[in-house]
């Protein structure tokens, strides 16, 4: 049974179900991820070496300081190249890339499920060498995480928090990493256990995740996301669902309130108007949309 499949069956064991992003949700990970993995394999596969500072600012900022922090890695490449297009730092330096990738933006809008097996099979079918790099790219970024990141906690109060939703609630995870490396992270600590499914980049969207796992099998006001990125919201907000923010670099400090405040007025239906327009508040304020070159 494919991964769409096995999320649409998932039993349904209670009446409310969460949904948990992983990296810099759960985990510590995306400075790490980012910083030691994505970055360093981008600057080389793109040969940006003659202005990698710059090339590190402008990945950074897309992937960890910017409202697309947590999107899809195929959409960052996207985004990443725009903005290097706009910046004449790169073509003082002599670095001359286009703005888009005309195949990746056509496998974009084409395909749903934006993983390295699909990639895969669109480099075999059309033997295209600008999608071809992209899949070094990524295959290289997966090799270096699986040689760098372990070791890497959940952030405090985690577990506590999926113990307590784990007894009144269905959960999944809801991720664009690959499937492989979340199964690893989750088992890893010993918390893959306060789960029912670890769903990544190859059973889709976020926004499909949770429409396969709850929509219409749950009340909306019964359906939680968890997340740290504006796609976690984009998502919930997709489904008509709740959503708790763990603000980037403020992650103790909301970990603790879902714990103490926000899991019990979710559970309580107390979650929906001032409480969670609040949070969304200072989400909202937490990342910039436009860098500040």
């Amino acid at each position: 049974m494919d991964f769409v499949s096995q999320l649409k069956n998932l039993p349904k064991e209670h009446d409310y179900f969460v949904g948990f992003d992983s990296d810099g949700c759960i985990f510590d990970t995306m400075e790490i991820k980012q910083k030691e993995c994505f970055c360093p394999a981008f600057i080389k596969h793109f040969k940006l070496q003659a202005a990698s500072k710059y090339a590190r600012e402008v990945w950074l900022f897309v992937n960890l300081y910017s409202k697309d922090r947590g999107c899809n890695r195929y959409l960052a490449i996207q985004k990443a190249l725009k903005l290097i297009s706009q910046w004449d730092v790169f073509a003082e330096r002599g670095i001359k890339l286009g703005a888009s990738i005309p195949a990746l933006d056509a496998w974009v809008k084409e395909e749903n499920k934006l993983g390295i097996p699909t990639l895969k099979k669109k480099v075999a079918d059309s033997k295209n060498e600008e999608l071809a790099k992209i899949l070094d790219w990524s295959m290289e970024v997966d090799a270096r995480i699986l040689d760098m990141v372990h070791g890497v906690p959940p952030f405090p109060k985690v577990r506590e928090s999926l113990q307590k939703v784990h007894a009144k609630a269905d959960a999944i995870v809801v991720s664009q990493t690959p499937i492989e490396a979340l199964r690893r992270e989750w088992k890893e600590h010993d918390i893959d256990q306060f789960v029912n499914f670890i769903a990544g980049q190859e059973a889709g969207t976020k926004t499909e995740h949770l429409q396969l796992a709850a929509q219409g099998r749950y009340d909306s006001d019964k359906i939680l996301m968890v997340g740290d990125a504006p796609g976690d919201y984009k998502a919930a907000k997709a489904n008509n669902a709740l959503f708790f923010p763990i603000i980037p670099g403020e992650e103790e400090k909301y970990w603790r309130e879902f714990l103490n405040e926000g899991m019990a007025r979710f559970f309580e239906g107390k979650f929906i108007g001032d409480y969670q327009n609040r949070l969304l508040a200072e989400f909202d304020k937490a990342l910039p949309e436009i860098p500040s070159w």
